[in-house]
């Protein structure tokens, strides 16, 4: 079959290798879609990978099932979590695979076929796309929704969102479903105009704007953000969070980063700050986005960017250069 290899150093190439075969509990899933994650980019950018590669947000139908799989069967379309629980324990038992100690990621995705554990495969109604079946059993809506439950139950007016690639953009659909104001930041200006169309009322290039922080602060009457998440994965954002941040705010980190140095004193204990992090989505949260995409929430608009497996590069490119939202792969 063929498959995604990337080469490291900005490149990527489509190769021959053998078919997957399941394990126990396993199941291979021909794949129908597979979509890019910000995640990636280390890697693209970086040595690649010398065996398979970090596809981890996949939808198709089960091909073959290994032994002691119940509750699927061969043809059915489904969604894949990359993250599996142990299956066993009182987190799995509610559906918290991202909390199970014993949790396995499943990657290779961009594959015409992956295997991936049986638990970890959510099955897609008629009505659901292969696009938004991806989008909502992967984390590139995901993150957004799960962030959106650490929030809960604050009285929250405006959320600045650093970052405004797949994850970021998320967020702005998200939160302004939930009625709040959104300003987006971001150095490239498509992603900028993404984060327009989605629903940001404001957005800040950096480039142009000599302080991002004083610029969020006049935009909220010198009061700051209520919420400001970080889905750059940068440390010089992090920090900016943390100074645009009103007080009692809260900061949510989506963007997977390097250690950031902070003051305990100045960043949480004068301005009773709050600091949380959103990795991935419980598997259990499923249903509820379902429900939101059928109530009308444009999640299939994050998807800016489609290409045939043969044409990956590209996909990769338009991402690594920040012209893209969610880029998918159609097999």
């Amino acid at each position: 079959m063929k498959a995604v290899r990337l080469e490291g150093d900005g490149r990527v190439a489509v190769v021959e290798v053998d078919d997957p075969q399941p394990g126990p509990g396993e199941v291979v899933v021909r794949t129908a879609v597979s979509a890019l994650c910000g995640s990636e980019m280390s890697t693209y950018r970086g040595e690649g990978m010398a065996q398979g590669n970090s596809g981890h947000e996949g939808a198709g139908t089960v091909e073959k099932m290994g032994e002691g799989v119940e509750g699927l069967q061969p043809g059915q379309r489904v969604g894949v979590s990359a993250i599996a629980g142990c299956g066993s324990c009182g987190y799995c038992e509610k559906g918290q695979y991202t909390w199970c100690l014993g949790h396995s990621f499943y990657g290779s995705m961009h594959a015409e076929m992956f295997v991936t554990a049986a638990n970890a495969c959510h099955v897609l109604p008629d009505d659901i796309s292969w696009e938004v079946g991806v989008l909502i059993s992967g984390d590139g809506f995901g993150v957004p929704y799960h962030s959106s439950t650490k929030l809960e139950g604050r009285d929250i007016g405006t959320v600045a969102i650093f970052g405004a690639g797949p994850i970021g953009l998320g967020n702005v659909v998200m939160q302004t479903h939930l009625g709040r104001r959104v300003i987006a930041v971001d150095p490239a200006t498509a992603r900028l105009e993404y984060a327009r169309g989605l629903g940001a009322g404001e957005v800040i290039d950096p480039r142009e704007s000599e302080d991002v922080v004083a610029a969020i602060r006049e935009m909220t009457e010198g009061l700051g953000a209520d919420v400001c998440i970080e889905a750059a994965g940068r440390p010089e954002t992090a920090r900016q969070c943390f100074k645009a941040v009103g007080t009692a705010g809260t900061v949510l980190f989506n963007g997977e980063q390097p250690a950031v140095e902070l003051s305990p004193s100045e960043d949480f204990i004068r301005r009773d700050i709050w600091a949380v992090g959103a990795w991935y989505y419980h598997f259990g949260e499923f249903p509820q986005m379902l429900d939101l995409f059928r109530s009308g929430v444009p999640i299939d608009r994050l998807i800016t960017h489609r290409f045939p497996l043969e044409r990956v590069d590209e996909g990769y490119r338009a991402m690594a250069l920040g012209q893209s939202g969610k880029v998918v792969l159609e097999y």
